[in-house]
């Protein structure tokens, strides 16, 4: 097992490796930032850039699909009706409740603090015009709706996760009833072994992720140095981004630390995922990465990682829900409605719903408030002001989201021996 740790771990040089791409990537942003500025011809870089952050957040997408169906199926299979199965999953949806109430409450308490104040309606007005108004009009019923497939190519196809985690988990289940049957055994090695060239080559993926971390660092520093993400609404990006903060390095580290889990050990073999989910801004696109981190890392049993994460890369939604709870109030109160202890509390735990229904897709919180809103009619062209600054905030929500994810993989991984799994 040592041995098995020091080769997998992510190790110094491996950390080395890793912040050097962070360095050269800020660099390279600015560099063209300014170099444009300047009026310096150097299109042909950020053009290699933008290629490679897109080639690879291609690749984790496309991985990501199969990996979810894939993990979940052959989780469901091998573990069946068997009693670890239903504590796995218990375990997971308490600590995913608890985690994500938690960051609402949070999200309300700074809330409360910073008190934001109304913005000018001229400039909510103007808002109007930068909302999707499509979006606008979809309602809760509408996102309920669209995860139930009705084609069995359809969930793969878009990528829908909540509607291909339904089809995984209704496969692995029949899977696991007809075990018995010689075909199904050998569609079952079939599925494993599919399975088993995934893993191959997420492992390839990760081991050439630095030159990725390059190109999406790159483009965030130019961004930033540009001046594309500047500027904020004051005390409501204050709550938004606090409430985020104190969740990644308080109340998480906290949990784990309650249930006897060293949260830096987690922090340190969870750092591709981290930085992954910073970069992509999607908790599915990053799933490979997670759970490969998990495994390799961590040394998460196999039975335990590549079930939990898919399920909570989809139902634990930590960051998105501090985002729907603060935006919805934010919006509300400036629609003119009375902030009470009750309707606050009320909003926490729709938010908290909202979240786990939600999909862990680039600003699938930011469409899933504007569903919200638009059904209660509320002042929705203030997401249409929050748009421009809405990059940070979904970068550092889905970064909180999968290290929350890892964080009850690592808590329920320990609290169930091996000889529970196989129970």
């Amino acid at each position: 097992m040592t041995e098995k740790v020091r080769k997998n771990g992510f190790g110094t040089k491996r950390f080395i490796i890793w912040t050097a791409a962070l360095v050269i990537g800020g660099a390279l942003g600015v560099f063209t930032s300014k170099a444009a500025a300047a009026g310096i011809n150097c299109q042909w870089v950020t053009d290699l850039i933008n290629f490679v952050a897109a080639a690879y957040t291609r690749l984790f997408q496309f991985i990501a699909v199969p990996t979810i169906a894939l993990a979940i199926m052959t989780t469901l299979a091998m573990l069946g009706a068997k009693k670890s199965t239903g504590r796995i999953f218990l375990h997971t949806i308490v600590y995913t409740i608890l985690t994500t109430f938690a960051a609402t409450l949070v999200g309300v308490a700074l809330y409360k603090f910073f008190a934001p104040g109304n913005l000018p309606m001229e400039l909510i007005r103007a808002g109007q015009s930068e909302v999707p108004q499509s979006l606008g009009k979809l309602t809760f019923y509408d996102h309920i709706l669209s995860v139930i497939p009705n084609n069995i190519l359809a969930p793969f196809s878009s990528g829908n996760v909540m509607s291909i985690l339904l089809v995984a988990a209704a496969a692995g289940l029949a899977l696991a009833a007809l075990k018995d049957s010689e075909n199904i055994q050998v569609l079952l090695k079939g599925i494993l072994g599919l399975q088993e060239l995934f893993f191959i080559l997420i492992k390839a993926l990760v081991w050439t992720l630095p030159l990725g971390i390059i190109a999406f660092a790159a483009q965030l520093a130019a961004q930033m140095s540009a001046g594309v993400i500047v500027g904020s609404l004051g005390k409501y990006v204050a709550v938004v981004l606090v409430g985020n903060v104190l969740q990644f390095f308080v109340v998480l580290p906290l949990f784990m630390l309650i249930r006897k889990v060293n949260p830096l050990k987690v922090f340190r073999g969870m750092i591709p995922a981290v930085l992954m989910a910073l970069f992509t801004k999607s908790s599915a696109a990053t799933l490979p990465v997670t759970i490969a981190s998990a495994e390799n890392n961590l040394n998460a049993k196999p039975e335990v990682a590549r079930f939990i994460l898919p399920v909570c890369c989809t139902i634990n939604m930590n960051g998105c829900a501090a985002f729907i709870l603060v935006t919805s109030l934010f919006v509300m109160q400036n629609g003119g409605t009375i902030l009470t202890p009750g309707t606050m509390l009320l909003w926490a735990l729709i938010a908290v719903i909202s979240a786990v229904g939600n999909a862990g897709v680039p600003m699938g919180c930011y469409f899933l408030t504007l569903s919200l809103m638009s059904g209660i009619g509320a002042p929705i062209g203030i997401l249409g002001v929050i748009l421009p600054i809405y990059t940070i905030i979904d970068m550092i929500e889905t970064a909180v989201n999968v290290w929350s994810d890892a964080c009850i993989c690592s808590v329920v991984d320990r609290e169930l021996t091996a000889e529970d799994v196989a129970a």
